[in-house]
């Protein structure tokens, strides 16, 4: 996949969200993020000056961002947008990982939260407000296609709830059998959601 080309800062955030979807929060050192950026180890605390925490709270805030900027694209691949088209696509991105490349990625929001939400403040605010960055646009497209306003938020948080823990479960057992079910399962729900008022 072709990568815009970013400064070293971006670079790094970039890489501290890549490395702990993979690996987590405690295994991932300032070091190998400065490595695998391409970036010098001098520039950590120029950019960071808040050393690790600063920059795990970036690269989840980062991973949010991109999270929710995904559901446009998602929403563009549809002929039709329905609820469950959407949601089908979000689990699609994950199988294709899987399917494509293996297991070994996560997402960069849960392992943050499950490694240093508890311990740390400043990351517990930062992943709490990425899962909000995440759901605000899939609730906004759900309104977008005719689900009440007011079921369009709970709904957002089921989609991304599902869809977190199937990435664990298929992580775990080495199958996106999860995420195929949790497509399944869903889908009939969101699209019974869209008011026949509209």
């Amino acid at each position: 996949m072709a990568v815009p080309e970013r400064g070293a800062r971006e670079r790094m955030v970039f890489s501290a969200a890549q490395l702990i979807r993979r690996d987590g929060v405690a295994t991932t050192g300032m070091r190998e993020v400065a490595a695998h950026a391409g970036a010098p180890r001098g520039s950590l605390q120029h950019y960071f000056p808040g050393g690790k925490e600063q920059l795990v709270n970036e690269a989840v805030q980062w991973a949010a961002r991109y999270a929710g900027k995904r559901v446009a694209r998602f929403l563009a691949a549809l002929p039709e947008p329905t609820p469950s088209g959407l949601f089908t696509e979000m689990v699609r991105q994950w199988t294709d990982e899987y399917e494509s490349v293996g297991f070994a990625g996560g997402c960069p929001v849960a392992a943050a939260t499950v490694d240093w939400a508890e311990s740390t403040a400043s990351t517990r605010a930062a992943v709490a407000e990425a899962f909000a960055t995440w759901t605000a646009p899939v609730a906004r497209a759900l309104t977008d296609m005719g689900v009440p306003e007011e079921r369009a938020a709970a709904l957002a948080t089921l989609m991304v709830s599902s869809l977190e823990g199937a990435i664990l479960m298929a992580r775990a057992e080495r199958d996106t059998r999860p995420l195929m079910i949790v497509a399944r399962e869903l889908g009939p729900l969101l699209d019974a959601a869209v008011s026949q008022d509209g």
